[in-house]
């Protein structure tokens, strides 16, 4: 069980650091609210990616019966799933918070006038 969990700490300290240098170079450039909310759908997109991508690898594993391949996938698999849970969860909590945010701005729409309407 702990070398399972000593094999997914680069995969947590990668992401760890990709969090942080996206929240503060958004929240540098953009408020600390717009950074979550950049940060959310970053990890959104990235633990989705990842998921799928460890699925993959570990449905090739096994279907070459590589046990080791499959348990090293299989460990970064779960670990994505449950970094989106994660995120999930954090998106949840900040439309809580931030309510402002659930309703996207829509676009203008553009009325014609024509030279003789008033």
């Amino acid at each position: 069980m702990v070398a399972r969990l000593t094999r997914i700490i680069p995969l947590l300290l990668v992401l760890a650091f990709v969090a942080g240098v996206v929240y503060v170079v958004a929240s540098w450039r953009y408020s600390p609210a717009r950074a979550k909310e950049i940060l959310i759908k970053a990890f959104t997109v990235l633990n989705t990616v990842l998921a799928a991508f460890f699925g993959l690898a570990s449905l090739y594993a096994l279907s070459e019966s590589n046990m080791a391949v499959l348990d090293l996938t299989l460990s970064f698999m779960v670990t994505a799933l449950v970094a989106l849970a994660i995120t999930r969860i954090c998106r949840a909590v900040f439309l809580k918070h931030n309510p402002s945010y659930r309703a996207k701005p829509m676009k203008a729409k553009k009325l014609r006038r024509w030279p003789w309407s008033k």
